[in-house]
């Protein structure tokens, strides 16, 4: 299974979508799914499904190792990783709530590294992606989008963190909740 540990932005497609559209004119940009963005609080890759029960009890521990209560956060912002230069991934930020997310990664993080899943090789950067790019194509416009535009997505209570598995298919990602764990 393709396991990942997230935050659900569910309920914010049009808003998302609104925003991948000032990147329409962009060549070589792909939009992901406006239905399944998230914050990614720990991708796990490839997980035997034999671990799966260890895993969802070592989460569940991390989680509430962290002591977060439920939180409201404040989406919005515009950025890519790994810079404005060199663009693979272009993303909304997290204007309020970011605290609390990069405890429960930092949490999440030190449970799953003991368990034996690599480490991230990267700082947290709370962050949910919402396109990609193929080429340079476009990355003049996409430049001038991100100096630009400050769009706000919205504000939602954060209660629960998600045990996903990600299956690829030629029309994309597939996503399925494996487990849910309360704040």
């Amino acid at each position: 299974m393709r396991l990942f540990v997230s935050v659900d932005l569910a309920g914010f497609d049009t808003e998302i979508e609104r925003i991948q559209d000032r990147f329409a004119d962009a060549s070589g940009v792909r939009r992901t799914d406006p239905e399944t963005v998230h914050v990614t609080l720990k991708f796990l890759d490839d997980v035997n499904d034999e671990r799966v029960p260890a895993l969802t009890d070592v989460l569940e521990t991390a989680i509430d190792e962290a002591g977060i209560d439920p939180f409201t956060a404040e989406f919005g912002g515009l950025g890519a990783f790994p810079s404005d230069e060199y663009i693979r991934v272009l993303w909304i930020g997290v204007r309020e709530g970011g605290d609390e997310l990069t405890r429960l990664h930092e949490a999440i993080e030190e449970r799953t590294t003991e368990m034996g899943f690599d480490p991230e090789a990267h700082e947290f950067t709370p962050h949910a992606t919402i396109a990609r790019m193929d080429h340079a194509g476009g990355k003049e416009h996409v430049q001038r989008v991100l100096r630009e535009d400050d769009p706000t997505v919205g504000t939602r209570e954060i209660a629960t963190v998600e045990l996903t598995e990600s299956v690829l298919t030629d029309d994309g990602a597939d996503y399925t909740t494996v487990e849910r764990f309360a704040l």
